[in-house]
């Protein structure tokens, strides 16, 4: 299966996070890097994301937290 790589906007309505917050996160390296896409241009590789949302889920559940 080919990698998708995921824009800001899709990261943002996946993990309900604002851009400021991802940033912040990725800056206290809480949450996975982009990579270059482009000269301007940066993306997420979805497992990246979705391991990320899973890890969340996870730590959730441990602390009886649903």
């Amino acid at each position: 299966m080919v990698p998708r790589i995921l824009r800001r906007q899709h990261v943002e309505a996946q993990t309900g996070l604002s851009r400021s917050n991802i940033y912040d996160l990725i800056a206290r390296e809480e949450f996975p890097r982009p990579i270059k896409i482009g000269a301007r241009a940066v993306g997420w590789i979805e497992t990246d994301i979705v391991d990320w949302i899973n890890s969340k889920i996870e730590a959730a559940q441990r602390e009886g937290i649903k």
